[in-house]
């Protein structure tokens, strides 16, 4: 029978050592005012070259990162392989601008394709369109406004990497996200992602867009998502989250007058989150399925959906996936009851990929429930052990 409260499960991959580095880190991330005075200490000391890159990368990094290059994750990648369950190389470097910022962040991606084909612990690979593309323009594209003669020839730059990406997975058969961005860029990556897929699912999900369910139109657009893939006979590739960018898309929606995309409460979210679900999965022979999700309800929902349904635990449509360190509770049980799971696992130089790092902390901070929730199964476990 599966439960997400079997402790000696979840934390099967964990040392004391492990589990005494999670209990402490989560200790310090459900204080919000350690996390902001930490964020604003962390950024100060990496720019004024204080010697703490060290502290960081034996610390949160690595509660949350596999390391800082391809290379350096293989190690993660056999761990969680040993307990069946799949990585997700997810290259998390943020905040880049220049062509040549864009053209190493595909080559990079391309490089954890070649990574993944020849490894059978690596499921899928991701990519953000923001990191190949400046912001700025795809927030014009948009707006639908009209792109000077340059911005049309870097749209087409954009466009060319998005393409030899997914044209690279296609040609060695690996699966690939498009993960989700914010509301006013989010159009422009949907075309991209629509584009993608019409051209190389044909036979099979090879591209996956995202849909963020936080939002009020994606469980329509999910649907129109559905009725395009049918109309031009491929298959849609859906990677369903509740969403990251809550604060940020409401707080521009005051401030430009408009009204807010976001649900009005998480009771919608979640309503919403759960019928994209049951919908994927009563097409599932159309419809290739990632539920990425923390919350423990949908993934006991849709496992049990499945059971419901007769579907095979192993059906290569359907996917769960979690963030690496956190809601191993549910990976793994779900991984020991014979389900298809993947982490997440975000890699990169220490000092490239700390505005991920803080945005994980100040998440588990503000996610009613989450961080008590993981110290409480720490907790529950430590105690088991030492019995």
């Amino acid at each position: 029978m599966l439960s997400f409260d079997n402790t000696e499960i979840a934390f099967s991959g964990k040392t004391n050592k492990d589990l005494n580095r999670s209990y402490w880190l989560f200790k310090m991330v459900s204080n919000s005012t350690f996390v902001n005075i930490g964020k604003s200490l962390t950024t100060f000391a990496i720019n004024t070259h204080l010697p703490i890159r060290g502290l960081i990368k034996a610390t949160i990094f690595k509660q949350f990162c596999g390391g800082e290059d391809i290379q350096e994750c293989s190690k993660t990648v056999q761990e969680l392989g040993r307990f069946n369950i799949g990585t997700i190389l997810d290259y998390s470097v943020e905040g880049k601008e220049t062509e040549n910022d864009f053209d190493a962040c595909a080559q990079e991606t391309i490089a954890t394709i070649h990574k993944a084909k020849n490894d059978k612990n690596i499921p899928f690979c991701v990519f953000k369109v923001t990191g190949m593309a400046r912001f700025a323009i795809l927030e014009k594209v948009t707006a639908k406004q009209v792109l000077t003669t340059e911005e049309q020839a870097e749209f087409e730059r954009i466009q060319n990497r998005v393409n030899t990406v997914c044209k690279t997975a296609h040609d060695a058969g690996m699966p690939i996200f498009i993960d989700a961005e914010e509301t006013w860029i989010q159009q422009a990556i949907d075309d991209l992602a629509n584009q993608m897929m019409a051209k190389f699912n044909q036979e099979k999900p090879i591209v996956y867009n995202t849909f963020q369910l936080y939002r009020k139109d994606r469980l329509a657009y999910l649907k129109e998502s559905f009725a395009m893939a049918q109309k031009g006979n491929y298959h849609l590739g859906a990677k369903l989250v509740r969403g990251a960018y809550m604060e940020k898309e409401r707080e521009r929606a005051t401030q430009n007058g408009y009204p807010s995309p976001i649900q009005d409460t998480k009771e919608n979210t979640d309503r919403d989150y759960d019928l994209a679900v049951q919908f994927c999965i009563e097409n599932v022979n159309k419809i290739a399925l990632c539920a990425g999700t923390h919350n423990e309800k949908s993934s006991m929902d849709l496992a049990m959906l499945m059971q419901h349904k007769n579907i095979s635990l192993n059906n290569s449509n359907i996917y769960f996936s979690q963030l690496l360190g956190m809601s191993d509770h549910i990976s793994y049980n779900l991984a020991n009851a014979g389900y298809n799971v993947a982490k997440y696992v975000p890699y990169g130089p220490v000092r490239e990929v700390l505005p991920y790092l803080i945005r994980r902390a100040q998440e588990n901070t503000s996610v009613k429930g989450q961080t008590g929730r993981e110290l409480s199964l720490i907790i529950k476990e430590k105690k088991r052990r030492a019995n």
